[in-house]
C-alpha cells in the first residue's frame, strides 16, 4: 500500500522502513530509547509496519503485532518532533484502524500519552490491562 497526503507519503512495506531513521526516532522515545537495532530489526520482522516518508526521509513510523484473525497491538507510534501538530500520527492510526486486515479484530495498544488521540478512533483507557517485564 502507498498513500499520499500533504507531500506525505505512508506505507506498509517492511523494505520501506530506514532503520537508521527509525533507530533515531526510537531513541528520543520514553518506551524504546534505548532499543538496538537488532531488536528493532525483530520488531519489523514480526510485525505489520508503517513508515511515513517527507521529501526522502523517514519522518513517522507506526507497527501493529496481529494474528490477522482476532487481534492486533498497535506499537511505536511516532512522529518526529518538527513533523508534529501536522496531523500525521493521526493519519498513522486513522490508516491502521481503518486497515480492511483489521476490521472485526480487537485493537489494543498501550501508551502514557496521546490518550485524546486514540480515544478519536474508539479506543477506551483500560485499567484492566495487565502486563509484566519478564
Amino acid at each position: 500500500m502507498q498513500l499520499v497526503k500533504d507531500g506525505y507519503y505512508l506505507f506498509d512495506d517492511p523494505d520501506q522502513v530506514n532503520l537508521a531513521s527509525l533507530k533515531r526516532l526510537l531513541e528520543k522515545s520514553y518506551w524504546a530509547k534505548d532499543r538496538s537495532i537488532d531488536t528493532i530489526k525483530t520488531t519489523i520482522k514480526n510485525s505489520l509496519c508503517f513508515s511515513v516518508y517527507k521529501g526522502g526521509r523517514q519522518i513517522a513510523f507506526a507497527r501493529v503485532v496481529t494474528d490477522y484473525a482476532t487481534f492486533g497491538y498497535i506499537a511505536d507510534v511516532i512522529v518526529e518532533d518538527q513533523h508534529r501538530a501536522k496531523g500525521i500520527g493521526k493519519w498513522l492510526v486513522e490508516v491502521i484502524v481503518n486497515d480492511e486486515r483489521f476490521k472485526d479484530k480487537l485493537l489494543l495498544l498501550a501508551t502514557n500519552d496521546a490518550h485524546s488521540l486514540y480515544e478519536k478512533y474508539g479506543f477506551k483507557n483500560n485499567h484492566k490491562l495487565m502486563s509484566t517485564h519478564l
